[in-house]
């Protein structure tokens, strides 16, 4: 964290945060913005916006300025922690709905990751991006289920080359409107839809984009098995759990796969589904995972218990 420090510009033409970024090469764009805004920057006294254009020989001073080494998860003993696996590499947690895995920023406090970084302060640092204190893959927010935290830099290494070579089995729950008689296999193309602001995803072949819409979008190639293992009514609608593997990792992949056909997941408002009064999060739960020790080399299983929605289905 740098503190206190003061710096004499002495070029114009340069906007301050611009400024700042290069006098201070260990922090981030995004700090330098926060800082600027948060008043924790000052130009000749005064806090300024960070667009501003320096005119040349103003004093700036530094009251409180983040660097990536202080991009760290902050720790929240007060997210509890659902532990269904643990041992001295690896730790599975069964994550319930309407959770995020990681933060955004440093400041938030609610989600999977803050909880693991209090109860497992070595995960905190771990991982290839900030903020993920270990964790080897996320789910959406709305889903529950299984997430996978590495406790060492050598397990995080060997199950994310596990994951990358695609020999992690993931199976999961979904709970989708009508009648499914057969089980089967979906590919697609998913891309996402540069139409709009927020993450949606979207078969690239099927959909009408422009040339330069298709050009600036990179195809992600997804293939979900499913199988119907279940089948109630609700209010004199149909409903059917269905079991599903992955092995590929695209983002909302099972949402956008089986709502593409025509299998929309029980409240999964973003892909067509009808929504659930007072329920939170949609009826896809991440069930459990195969994959090899990162240390001994076995074969590993990881469960999760059922969700209530699909426990109900079971008994009947």
């Amino acid at each position: 964290m740098i503190k206190a420090q003061a710096i004499e510009q002495k070029q114009g033409g340069v906007r301050l945060d611009a400024a700042l970024f290069l006098a201070f090469p260990s922090s981030t764009k995004a700090f330098v913005r926060e800082a600027i805004s948060s008043g924790k920057v000052l130009v000749n006294g005064r806090s300024i916006s960070k667009g501003l254009k320096l005119r040349g020989g103003e004093r700036i001073e530094v009251l409180e300025l983040a660097e990536k080494a202080d991009n760290l998860v902050a720790q929240n003993a007060a997210v509890r922690l659902d532990v269904v696996y643990e041992d001295a590499s690896i730790v599975g947690v069964d994550k319930p709905a309407g959770m995020p895995v990681h933060p955004l920023t440093r400041n938030e406090t609610e989600t999977l990751a803050n909880g693991v970084a209090c109860r497992y302060p070595e995960c905190a640092a771990l991982g290839d991006r900030p903020l993920m204190a270990g964790a080897l893959h996320r789910i959406d927010a709305g889903t529950s289920g299984l997430v996978l935290v590495a406790r060492t830099a050598q397990a995080f290494e060997n199950l994310r080359a596990q994951f990358a070579a695609q020999t992690v089995e993931k199976t999961y729950l979904a709970l989708v409107e009508g009648a499914v008689a057969a089980g089967g296999t979906l590919e697609n193309d998913l891309i996402h839809d540069p139409r709009l602001p927020y993450c949606r995803m979207i078969d690239g072949q099927r959909n009408r984009l422009t040339m330069a819409e298709r050009a600036a979008c990179r195809a992600f190639h997804a293939v979900t098995q499913y199988n119907p293992i279940g089948r109630t009514t609700v209010e004199n609608e149909e409903r059917t759990l269905l079991e599903v593997k992955i092995f590929t990792g695209v983002t909302h992949q099972i949402r956008a796969q089986l709502a593409l056909a025509g299998m929309h997941i029980v409240n999964d408002r973003l892909y067509g589904g009808f929504a659930v009064e007072n329920q939170v999060g949609h009826c896809l739960h991440a069930l459990g995972a195969k994959f090899r020790h990162p240390v001994s080399g076995d074969e590993m299983a990881i469960s999760t218990q059922l969700p209530q929605w699909a426990a109900d289905v079971i008994r009947l």
